[in-house]
């Protein structure tokens, strides 16, 4: 329950109800990537967990017009990661 402290959206600590008494929340980290950025992030973690190397999951997860199922389906079904990378480029 929110009982008090700063109201604005830039304020780093807030008060909340903890046993019998007012104590400071961890401060709220609201930054996030913008959602290109989200998209390739996501895309990069879902190829290394296919199995790609860093590298190629970085150039596999910056081309959005790749398909991501069938460039993971490759390196997952046995292909080596350069390999899959120039199939699916």
């Amino acid at each position: 329950m929110y009982l008090g402290g700063a109201l604005d959206q830039n304020a780093s600590k807030r008060y909340v109800w903890g046993g019998g008494e007012a104590m400071a929340a961890a401060p709220v980290d609201d930054r996030r990537l913008p959602e290109g950025d989200e998209v390739r992030h996501w895309r990069f973690e879902e190829l290394l967990r296919a199995g790609y190397t860093i590298p190629d999951a970085l150039e596999l997860a910056d081309r959005l017009d790749v398909d991501l199922h069938l460039a993971a389906n490759l390196v997952r079904r046995g292909c080596p990661s350069g390999t899959a990378l120039r199939i699916a480029l």
